[in-house]
């Protein structure tokens, strides 16, 4: 008798290949999703980028468009282009208000000289001391106590704008009627007035409430930390103020809010732009005072060296991030943006650094802070040489805890107009104080790491 045994039949395999045919189209479909979002984070980085680098050729155009024998002529441009930029792209909806503001100084051909005659920014110096800035150093080391900038250094920068000339200024600016509206401080929504004495100031009527207070909270809190790199500023009511009334058509033509609160801000003439020095730059070990470059520098050299370590303090603090942060953000598509100038900021001939366009510092700056703070503490991480007196008043603001309440009495004692232009709220207080404690805490890691020196 045969033995049948019943062979039994393989699995069925057409259900496993469907199976596999399921995972791999999944797979291939979560691949082309990633792909896409990709595609499309790279072309919004792109958009920004030429916005940018367009509104910065504008920019540039008009500082550097020279007449033949007249100097350098600031034109203002023929549109507005600044709701295109990247800055105005990653802007947040701010507290509804009418009024506004914004400049953005460069040169001019006319001969601006200040209220109290022509500007002088070499207040506290002389011919000799002049001499001393352009030559080699001489008067020994550039760093004191491990890591701040050494009293000979500080003894040849002058005060550029002390707050003599200062108040002086903003009393003849409150009461000096405009009698010339036109184009010339960057945007045309702001626009270059020319006061009765001839004498110029940019007034700042920007797209949101928080360009004004920003520039004007940002003033006021480099005069609480000693920085006089900030020209001076006033606010105005446009009103039916008789300041403004020779220009009245003007401001309609510009449909200016008759309830807007304008800044004004001193029109320096004969600015240039700045580069990013060597020690700041992404390829760097940053500026700290083991750095033997600084053995290799004039003292013009250090002495600029000096201000740009204030205004990478002083950026920190404000979290502004529309100058060297943002050159910092656009080098992972331009690898050369440390090479030119940068935003914000110019040198009169003298060599003194000009921090211009704060706008976008305290208010704005803390409102996208979560955005830009990997680039704050990177910017901030490379210095580790400070001026004596700015971190003296930083260590006294840490100690006190009381920034909130002495940025808010200068400003109240200093601006007539303070209470209806508002102040910092509960929130961005706390945010000022925190990064005064923190760049205190980055001012003692320096003097640890660099305790053998």
């Amino acid at each position: 008798m045969r033995l049948m045994v019943k062979q039994s039949s393989p699995p069925d395999s057409k259900p496993s290949a469907q199976r596999s045919a399921v995972r791999r189209g999944e797979t291939m479909r979560a691949l082309s999703a990633n792909l896409f979002a990709l595609l499309l984070v790279c072309a919004l980085a792109s958009v920004f980028y030429v916005w940018s680098a367009l509104e910065n050729h504008l920019e540039r155009h008009k500082r550097d468009f020279s007449v033949p024998g007249r100097g350098s002529f600031h034109q203002g441009p023929s549109e507005d282009l600044s709701a295109k930029t990247f800055r105005a792209l990653l802007a947040v909806p701010a507290a509804q208000r009418h009024n506004s503001g914004a400049r953005s100084e460069g040169q001019n051909l006319t001969n601006t000289s200040a209220f109290m005659g022509t500007r002088d920014y070499h207040v506290n110096g002389d011919d000799e001391r002049s001499a001393q800035r352009e030559g080699p150093v001489k008067l020994g080391s550039p760093v004191d106590d491990r890591i701040f900038w050494s009293d000979w250094l500080e003894d040849l920068l002058p005060v550029r704008f002390t707050e003599g000339y200062a108040e002086v200024w903003r009393n003849k600016a409150r009461a000096s009627p405009v009698v010339k509206l036109e184009p010339g401080c960057g945007r045309i929504s702001n626009q270059l007035a020319t006061f009765s004495d001839g004498t110029k100031a940019c007034v700042r009527y920007g797209i949101n409430a928080d360009q004004v207070q920003g520039e004007t909270l940002t003033y006021y809190l480099a005069s609480l930390l000693g920085i006089t790199n900030l020209p001076p500023l006033v606010l105005s009511h446009i009103g039916d103020s008789a300041q403004w009334a020779a220009v009245r058509t003007r401001i309609n033509d510009l449909q200016w809010s008759d309830r807007a609160v304008v800044s004004l801000t001193e029109w320096i003439s004969n600015l240039t732009g700045v580069v990013t020095p060597a020690p700041l730059r992404q390829e760097s070990s940053g500026l700290h005072p083991a750095l033997k470059w600084l053995e290799n520098k004039t003292t013009a050299g250090l002495l600029e060296l000096m201000q740009w370590s204030d205004l990478i303090v002083f950026d920190y603090l404000t979290a502004n991030f529309d100058r060297l942060v943002s050159n910092l953000f656009s080098l992972q598509w331009d690898p050369h943006v440390m090479e030119r100038d940068t935003n914000n900021l110019l040198k009169t001939p003298y060599g003194d650094l000009v921090f211009i366009d704060n706008e976008a510092g305290l208010v704005h700056g803390f409102r996208v802070l979560n955005m830009w703070e990997k680039y704050h503490h990177s910017v901030l991480s490379s210095v580790c040489v400070f001026r004596k007196r700015t971190t003296q008043r930083v260590a006294e603001l840490h100690r006190h805890r009381d920034s909130r309440r002495r940025l808010l009495e200068l400003y109240r004692d200093s601006e007539p107009l303070s209470q209806e232009l508002g102040f910092l709220s509960d929130e961005h207080a706390a945010v000022l104080q925190d990064r005064i404690d923190r760049l205190y805490k980055h001012i003692l890691h320096c003097k640890g790491k660099y305790s053998q020196l």
